[in-house]
Order: structure tokens, then sequence, then C-alpha cells
């Protein structure tokens, strides 16, 4: 009885939640809008709260489903920019958080928050803290390709909180990690996270490290916006970013300046 009845209520709010996202899905560009700021700071004072509601639902069996529907809400949350500009970004370390606490195999989360809260948000510290709280339950084999959050950690430990020698070890494990993974790209980001690691132990301020630690950030970039400013300073720091028909991005500088 006592699961039965908290499943029920997981549904009754997960249903509470999915109509809301079918409310913003429908008119997602002009519901904001419509709103004054003191509207839509109450709507994200509502969405904080809905997020630790979350948090303290029962989790038995029921984990992944939580972390996809909050993923999905930040989503609609960071696609509402007519609200963002009012109100910011700073609701996205308490998505991070209820997702990484529900799933920190949940890959994705990590590809599209550490730039949102790093960049957009603000704070670097929290995506890092974050990073090491999802790190501290994953393992170089799961989530495949998990090794890349070694590399987010340490593109943000270098380029944003410019602590060096910590980002120095968090590239040199993405290496070992990259290592023991069977995923057929590991072999390569295991070279160049070596390549990092070794650039920052012998130059913290390497050009190559840093301009490595942008291709980062324009690899997860998930709007035009941090695209751009990444394209921007790996330009600043010499390099020339190259488009291939393929898709690929690759960045060419001048290793002797």
């Amino acid at each position: 009885m006592k699961l039965l009845s908290q499943f029920l209520l997981l549904i009754s709010l997960l249903t509470g939640i999915g109509l809301i996202q079918l409310l913003k899905l429908g008119d997602l560009k002009n519901v904001s809008n419509d709103l004054s700021a003191e509207e839509v700071t109450q709507q994200t004072q509502i969405t904080s709260l809905r997020l630790e509601l979350v948090k303290q639902m029962p989790r038995v069996g029921f984990r992944n489903m939580l972390a996809n529907w909050v993923f999905l809400d930040f989503i609609q949350y960071f696609g509402d920019f007519a609200a963002r500009d009012l109100t910011g970004y700073s609701l996205s370390p308490q998505f991070f958080d209820a997702i990484i606490d529900f799933d920190p195999r949940f890959f994705g989360a990590y590809l599209y928050l550490t730039n949102t809260v790093s960049i957009y948000a603000g704070q670097p510290q929290e995506s890092v803290r974050l990073m090491e709280k999802g790190l501290n339950r994953i393992s170089p084999k799961s989530p495949p390709n998990s090794y890349f959050v070694w590399r987010y950690k340490g593109t943000d430990e270098m380029l944003f909180l410019g602590d060096n020698q910590a980002a120095q070890q968090s590239f040199q494990t993405a290496a070992d990690w990259a290592q023991k993974s069977p995923d057929e790209d590991a072999e390569l980001t295991a070279r160049l996270s070596q390549q990092t690691a070794d650039f920052l132990a012998t130059d913290p301020n390497s050009k190559p490290a840093l301009i490595n630690g942008w291709m980062s950030v324009l690899g997860r970039a998930i709007d035009d916006n941090v695209r751009q400013r990444a394209i921007n300073e790996i330009e600043a720091l010499g390099g020339e970013i190259l488009f291939a028909e393929n898709g690929q991005v690759t960045v060419r500088y001048n290793r002797n300046e």
C-alpha cells in the first residue's frame, strides 16, 4: 500500500508537471511576452519550489523518470528567452542538482547544464561542485563517454576559476578514464586530454591548453551566444576555426607563438 500510494503521488506530480510543459510547448515564445516582470519572477519562484518538491519525492524505481522530467522542465526554462531576459538563469544549478541527484549517469545533463551554469548563470564554482557530485557516482565505463565529464570539469576550472592545478588533475583523469573506455572515440579523447594535462603541468598559461578548453566549450554549446563566445576566445588566442563538409570542427594555430 505504501509503494502504491507513493506511485500515485508520483504520477500526480508528473501529470501536473506534464500539463505545465504542454502549455509551455504550445506557446513558449509568447507566454512570457504577455507577463510582467513581477509575474515572471513569481513563475520562477514557483519553479524553484517545484524543484524542491520533486527532490523530496519517493525514488525507488523512479529515479530515471524523475531525472527525465526535470531535464525536460529545464529545456523549457532555458528556452523561454523572454523570461530569462527578465530573471536570468539563476535556477540552472537547482535543475542540475536535482538531475544529478536522481541520475548521475544522465550524460546529456552534463552536456547541456555545465555551460548553462558556468556561463549563463555565472556560477562556474557550482558547475564544478555538481560535476564532482556526479563523478563520485559514475565510473569509466558507465555511462558511456563519462570521461567527458572530467574534461568539462577541467575546462571550467581552467577557463572560469583559474585553478589550473585542479584542471590538470581533471584532464589527467579524463585521459585515464578514456583509456579504459570501450567507446570508439575514446582513444582520440584520451590523447587530447593527456596533451592538455601535460601542457598545464609544464605551463599553466599554455595557449594550446586554453584553445583546447574553448574548443570543449564550443563542442557542447547549445546556443549561438555561447558558440560565438567560444569562437571569439579561440580567435583572440590566435586560433582559426575550420568547418569541414562533414560537420567536423577543428582549429588551426601557430604552436610556436
